[in-house]
């Protein structure tokens, strides 16, 4: 067993990743791939010439660079499995809190608890990309990307056109305690995740962006937790909106980086 290391420049969020997995994927040999997004390196376990890997990375454009090739012990899959567990309870967290602000956003007339559900929808996605498609081809891999990536823009299209028509027509006030109370369980739900995550005390590229998407969602449960005080203070939905609209943005931005990786 090797391990080899890359510098890939322009490698700084979760988009690079899943591009790099994915073309890597159906190289023969390959155990393990490690990713630093802060420092930006790739550290590959594999047998074979490492110079096939280089020759892949190269092809993507991302400024990768060779720094070294070192022998390695033989590779344990008890870390990937531990891992693994993790991102699925934090998958069936954010995609059962979905389901929940979803429905409660949409009865309690919510644009924040809708807008922060999407939120909580791409995270699953994004989660779901990596595990699903382990052992998959990687043409599997790139259909669901696609899918997962116009469906969340359908959603964040209609949700923006539900905030301007609520903008300009009738106001319609939405249930200040219900966005409270399901943003502060989505909240702690958001912090146990953080903490199962930093538990596994790893570098892997899978779970620092799982660290950094629960750490921004803490953000946005906090701020739509903000919103339903003002909605209640100022008696008006104009704070419901404006936080709907940002995460309905951030959701937009998370889909583009989803088609980027489905394409290339």
């Amino acid at each position: 067993m090797k391990k080899t290391i890359f510098k890939i420049e322009q490698m700084d969020c979760p988009s690079e990743e899943n591009l790099i997995r994915m073309k890597l994927q159906n190289i023969e040999g390959i155990a393990k791939q490690e990713f630093d997004l802060k420092g930006r390196v790739l550290t590959v376990y594999h047998t074979g010439d490492y110079k096939v890997i280089e020759h892949q990375l190269a092809t993507l454009n991302l400024g990768s660079r060779f720094i070294e090739s070192l022998a390695a012990g033989d590779f344990h899959a008890e870390e990937d499995n531990r891992q693994r567990k993790v991102l699925w309870i934090v998958l069936a967290i954010n995609f059962g809190f979905f389901l929940i602000e979803m429905s409660t956003g949409i009865l309690s007339k919510s644009m924040g608890l809708v807008a922060d559900s999407l939120d909580m929808l791409a995270d699953a996605f994004v989660y779901g990309l990596s595990l699903f498609a382990v052992g998959a081809a990687v043409s599997r891999k790139k259909r669901v990307a696609l899918i997962c990536g116009y469906f969340q823009i359908l959603l964040a299209a209609i949700g923006f056109i539900e905030v301007i028509r609520r903008f300009i027509g009738a106001e319609e006030m939405p249930v200040f305690q219900t966005m409270i109370s399901i943003s502060i369980l989505a909240l702690i739900a958001n912090v146990i995740c953080l903490l199962l995550l930093q538990r596994t005390k790893s570098n892997d590229a899978h779970i620092q962006a799982s660290i950094i998407f629960s750490s921004n969602d803490v953000i946005i449960n906090a701020g739509v937790i903000l919103a339903g005080f003002l909605v209640w203070q100022l008696d008006n939905q104009i704070p419901d909106l404006v936080i709907g609209s940002i995460v309905f943005a951030i959701v937009v931005r998370g889909a583009l980086r989803i088609l980027k990786l489905a394409k290339n």
